[in-house]
């Protein structure tokens, strides 16, 4: 197949380009590079079965193509938050603009989605039913809302005009290619520890995350995008859940730092809890998870080592 991938430099994207070449497609790969980087898809320039173009998902683009992924979105705190209002134009119009462009071309589009949507939940684990707890006006609104608002169009694109939808709501993933600097736990933890730094736990350092390793997750896009049993949503992600001082201690052991654990105030809007409820994806997509934690964070580790 032909297949798009808008945000396809960025750290998911790039490795969703190398696992859909593998499989035998075609990949358009459309980034403005804001958090993309040309070093995460270097290795496949010189591919007759890749292209590149620099564009922005705001901005209409015409493709003929057999299957959208729509992946652009800077999805990390420091980044959202540079330019708010950019961040939900982002989530929003490119949402729209691939959508028309899968209208046009009779593909079939699909939206990465976040558990950002559950906001700050008052349901543990979170199943897909769960309408969340989100602030519309804090400073995490322009992603959270955004993501929201993407679905909601998918929804009515699907319901209004049979456009053939998939949604994924992914929970925190991490693994190589990951932004040094994306203010992200597992990237901050790695590169303070080898930089020697203290590592920031913000809080009492039990609010929990789950981590999901990257390779894991692609699998459930591909898996989510190739079934005709559900458009979505669909939660993919980790249901082992750990604490943020149990990380911290694991990136510790594993880089053999010296650093110390330091305690800063707790952001607005942090959610104490978030575990995802992955009975969908074990039905509908036979998925779950398979890489532990240690091993996800040696190569992670592995990675950082040749950037910091």
């Amino acid at each position: 197949m032909r297949i798009l991938v808008t945000g396809g430099a960025g750290f998911l994207g790039s490795h969703l380009c190398d696992r859909l070449l593998k499989d035998g497609h075609e990949v358009i790969c459309l980034d403005n590079f804001f958090t993309g980087a040309k070093a995460n898809i270097a290795h496949l320039l010189g591919r007759p079965d890749f292209e590149l173009v620099r564009h922005d998902v705001i901005d209409p683009f015409k493709y003929e193509v057999d299957q959208i992924y729509n992946l652009a979105c800077p999805a990390s705190p420091p980044h959202y938050q540079y330019n708010p209002i950019k961040t939900t134009k982002t989530s929003v119009m490119g949402a729209i603009n691939c959508l028309g462009l899968a209208k046009r071309v009779r593909a079939r589009v699909f939206q990465a989605s976040t558990s950002e949507v559950y906001g700050d939940p008052s349901v543990h684990p979170q199943p897909e039913s769960y309408w969340g707890n989100v602030n519309p006006i804090g400073r995490r609104s322009c992603y959270d809302e955004g993501k929201r608002v993407a679905e909601t169009l998918f929804f009515d694109y699907h319901r209004e005009n049979k456009v053939d939808i998939r949604i994924v709501r992914i929970f925190n993933t991490y693994g190589p290619r990951m932004h040094p600097n994306d203010g992200r736990v597992v990237s901050n933890f790695i590169v303070q520890a080898l930089k020697g730094e203290n590592l920031t736990i913000y809080g009492d350092g039990k609010q929990t995350r789950s981590f999901c390793y990257v390779d894991d997750l692609i699998e459930g896009f591909i898996r989510l995008m190739n079934q005709n049993e559900t458009v979505g949503p669909v939660n993919i992600g980790n249901p082992g859940e750990f604490t943020m001082l149990e990380l911290a201690q694991n990136v510790l052991k594993l880089t053999k730092s010296k650093s110390k654990i330091v305690h800063k105030p707790l952001p607005t809007d942090d959610p104490k809890q978030r575990q995802p409820d992955i009975t969908l994806a074990r039905k509908y997509l036979k998925w779950e998870p398979k890489v532990p934690l240690a091993e996800g964070l040696r190569k992670t580790i592995a990675y950082f080592k040749t950037k910091v």
